[in-house]
């Protein structure tokens, strides 16, 4: 299984729901954790690498490209 390309800003779709019910999250740290906000309640989580690439689903947004 390949790496998820994963940016800030990215909005993402994960396989399992939040208990507010919603499947979509905003990425907001990237390393060993991932930083997610759940787009339907704010809920912040960081949640392990392997976790998010096993859950995820797909890109719903983009974020900025980063800079080189």
């Amino acid at each position: 299984m390949a790496a998820v390309d994963l940016r800030i800003g990215d909005r993402i779709g994960l396989r399992k729901a939040h208990p507010c019910g919603s499947r979509e999250w905003r990425v907001t740290r990237i390393g060993a954790d991932i930083g997610l906000v759940c787009e339907g309640c704010g809920h912040r989580i960081l949640m392990d690498r392997l976790d998010v690439e096993r859950r995820f689903t797909a890109h719903l947004e983009r974020g900025p490209q980063a800079a080189t």
